[in-house]
């Protein structure tokens, strides 16, 4: 049984973009053996450094076959003014529904890696299957072993589990109940913390929503399981008083992606669909960098929060990535975000620079591999998204997940200890033509860029190498700290970086088994992601 399509209700300051794309905000359960669900050609050379002090230039020293372009060098947001470690939380997002062969050693090698990457616990994303209850115990038991005080805890899909009776109601109450007083259960303000994805039309029998979640969920839940309930509920923040009494803050989910900017959007705006395909990365930066990371829907989460007073939880996403290949015969679900443009580093420092107002950041996701926007391992049971995910390893961005969730939680950039280098690309060129892919091109297809994406964490200034074939390279000069660094790739290109230090190779990264396709069989936007160790 596949739950139905849904369609999400954006805040106003974007309702005037979903006619333009369908399929952007079309959501879905999918059932594949047992349940998970989401949604779920510029060439711009980014660079920013975070170092501490002026800020410094990243200089293209030199290149051959084609040019370098420069179009940003900033400082990084400097944190707050005394910066010390709070209550701030950094979160994954965890398809409960994807663990099905999991055991308890898997969630233990799971949570070790979160945790070693400044993760401080999961969200458990638990949908209707009978099976799941049995992997959240595995969850939980996981955490106590571990000995990390990773913590854990629920966040109901209603876009999967029912929520028209109040028996309904008190299967969400048993989760709530049995983990209450767990040592690994996240406590926020002394109370059970409690999320959903969706769940802004269940009423649980009741005359409303809010009465609904009220007296049959938060009502109940008195004691040691009374909850902190921050839900994702996909409503204009304009109504979040109609939530008063039911809510204790909310989970911004959109907020991960420049989701307002589809092909329609970018057509709208004259020559920047045309910039986008040539490369013109100077147009393109000049209109797109004010969406990058915006912060604008998290600003309209956080005033509608304070005017219902009470000091409400603001929980904040951030993702990497996004891309999903589902055809009619399945969940169709077939579209891009916009994710370019280093989105994943520019989000982190965007939050960073308004910590005091964010409580929480979730990082979307852990393991949703059919929407491409997984962080942690290839692992457990796909929901039918082998073609775009296998062999398209993510790991490399927990080397920058590491280094801002320390900004984000203690308000201060801290010092690589390291050099590293993280690349990225997708498989073939966003205008090529798959031989044979019943499902067609991706809705947005068209703002995506074909170039290699790279972030560059250097423990002092160094000269930094991207390649994408024998003849084209570019040379950066870079500075202490940050720096995001692109060169486009054209068909039959690899991906490679070199970091030299006074003569010595400290990095030399090379993409094995990868090759920008210019003919692909099938369509994949997913992207390959390398990183040193």
């Amino acid at each position: 049984m596949v739950s139905p399509a849904m369609l999400v209700h954006f805040p106003l300051i974007f309702l005037s973009f979903v006619a333009l794309s369908l399929a952007s905000p079309l959501r879905t359960g999918r059932h594949i053996n047992h349940f998970n669900h989401h949604n779920s050609a510029v060439q711009p050379v980014l660079l920013l450094n975070s170092s501490a002090g002026p800020s410094s230039s990243v200089t293209p020293a030199s290149s051959s076959s084609f040019p370098a372009t420069m179009t940003t060098t900033s400082q990084a947001p400097a944190g707050t003014s005394s910066p010390s470690v709070s209550s701030k939380y950094v979160i994954a997002h965890f398809m409960v529904g994807n663990s099905y062969p999991y055991t308890v050693d898997n969630w233990l090698a799971d949570i070790f890696l979160a945790h070693s990457s400044g993760i401080d616990g999961f969200a458990l994303n638990v949908g209707v299957d009978s099976w799941q209850p049995s992997q959240v115990a595995n969850a939980y038991q996981a955490a106590l072993q571990s000995g990390s005080g990773f913590k854990l805890f629920m966040s109901f899909d209603m876009s999967s589990l029912p929520c028209t009776t109040a028996s309904d109601a008190a299967n969400l109450r048993t989760y709530i109940t049995t983990y209450a007083t767990h040592p690994n259960q996240l406590l926020y303000n002394g109370r059970v913390m409690a999320s959903t994805f969706s769940g802004e039309t269940c009423t649980f029998g009741q005359g409303s929503v809010a009465s609904g979640w009220s007296t049959q969920f938060v009502q109940q839940l008195t004691g040691s399981s009374a909850v902190h309930f921050v839900p994702s509920f996909f409503v204009d923040p304009s109504q979040f008083n109609s939530y008063s009494g039911v809510i204790d803050g909310m989970f911004n989910w959109n907020s991960g992606w420049p989701i307002q900017v589809t092909t329609s959007y970018v057509s709208s705006i004259p020559g920047l669909l045309g910039d986008i395909a040539s490369g013109l990365s100077s147009t393109v930066n000049s209109v797109l960098s004010n969406v990058i990371g915006s912060t604008t829907p998290d600003d309209t989460y956080i005033s509608s929060l304070a005017a219902m007073g009470g000091g409400k939880t603001y929980m904040a996403a951030v993702s990497p990535w996004f891309f999903t290949h589902y055809g009619p015969s399945t969940y169709n679900k077939n579209w891009i975000y916009l994710s370019d443009d280093h989105l994943y580093a520019t989000r982190w420092e965007s939050l960073i620079k308004i910590r005091d107002q964010v409580d929480f950041v979730q990082i979307i996701s852990w393991n949703d591999f059919g929407e491409s926007h997984y962080i942690g391992p290839i692992e457990g049971a796909q929901p039918m998204s082998q073609a775009w995910v296998d062999g398209n390893d993510h790991t490399g961005w927990l080397n920058l997940t590491s280094y801002y969730a320390s900004a984000f939680k203690t308000g201060s950039y801290p010092t690589p200890a390291k050099d590293q280098l993280i690349m990225w690309s997708r498989p073939h060129a966003a205008s090529a033509s798959a031989s044979n892919d019943p499902v067609g091109k991706p809705t947005n297809y068209q703002i995506t860029s074909d170039n290699v994406w790279a972030v560059v964490l250097a423990t002092s200034p160094a000269t930094v190498v991207l390649s994408t074939s024998s003849s084209q390279s570019q040379t950066f000069n870079v500075p202490a700290g940050v720096s995001k660094l692109a060169v486009p790739i054209q068909p039959g290109g690899t991906m490679s970086g070199t970091l030299t230090r006074g003569g010595q190779t400290v990095i030399d990264l090379q993409a094995t088994d990868f090759t920008f396709e210019a003919n692909p069989t099938t369509y994949n936007f997913n992207v390959l992601v390398v990183a040193s160790p």
